[in-house]
């Protein structure tokens, strides 16, 4: 059974600054306050910094204000705190919502399509990333891992270089596409310029129906959430389409280059 705050403050008391003591005191005299405190608004009432409430409640035994906010409903009875179950959920409803998107987007992947896909890399003159938006974060840690382990890549974002710049590329080069919905106007252009000039190419899309998985030899889909808590903008998380990435790259420097 885990200890009780006013356990822990026992047991730990000995053991505290002067400015962590009095914290400890200042929240035992207002345990009833704490349900609607944020730890900013905390700060300033007990005149302590947000690193030293984070740091106490270390030092006794919890990984954070919230956490100690989460334990402490449980020992005193008042609905107040009720206030705090329901922070906790929505909290853990956030990261479910996480937990699903890459959990289902790794169940999707398929060892011989990444097999396939690190072929193509390994053996390509030149490795091209063309990303927009979001997208450009993964697309630009895909060059740099790929520079480092010794193969010329590149990255483009620009939406007036893309399509131009598509045209140069030959059966010699692989081209990766990163787009959360795979319609991104200048990336399916310059997948059609290199579908014609057939130079491999790889996607990253969270759809098997968009233009750029139907036009692209290989395309890897993640799983994505119905549920989005930014409606208004075109903003959902990359995350899944990123784990993705890093798994393809991680078999790359396994499979050439671990020894």
């Amino acid at each position: 059974m885990e200890s009780s705050f006013f356990m822990r403050k026992k047991q730990h008391y000995h053991q505290l600054s002067e400015a962590e003591r009095f914290l400890i005191d200042y929240l035992e005299r207002h345990l009833s306050e704490i349900p609607e405190k944020s730890i900013v608004a905390l700060s300033e009432e007990a005149s302590v910094s947000t690193a030293t409430i984070t740091r106490t409640m270390q030092k006794i035994g919890y990984t954070g204000f919230t956490a100690f906010k989460i334990h402490i409903k449980d020992e005193i009875s008042d609905p107040d705190f009720d206030v705090i179950e329901k922070v906790d959920n929505e909290i853990k409803k956030a990261i479910l919502k996480n937990e699903q998107e890459v959990t289902n987007t790794i169940h999707q992947l398929d060892s011989g399509t990444i097999e396939d896909a690190i072929q193509k890399i390994h053996f390509a003159r030149r490795v091209v990333i063309f990303a927009r938006g979001f997208s450009e974060l993964i697309a630009q840690e895909m060059m740099v891992k790929l520079q480092l382990l010794g193969k010329y890549a590149e990255m483009h974002n620009d939406p007036n270089i893309i399509p131009t710049i598509s045209k140069r590329y030959t059966s010699k080069d692989v081209v990766i596409f990163i787009s959360l919905s795979g319609e991104t106007a200048e990336l399916v252009d310059a997948a059609r310029v290199c579908r014609d000039k057939n130079v491999g190419m790889i996607s990253f899309t969270a759809s098997r129906s968009s233009s750029l998985a139907r036009l692209t030899e290989i395309d890897f889909v993640c799983h994505k959430s119905a549920i989005s808590y930014f409606p208004d903008y075109e903003v959902r998380s990359r995350l899944p389409i990123q784990v993705m990435a890093r798994i393809v790259l991680d078999a790359y420097a396994i499979r050439f280059f671990e020894s």
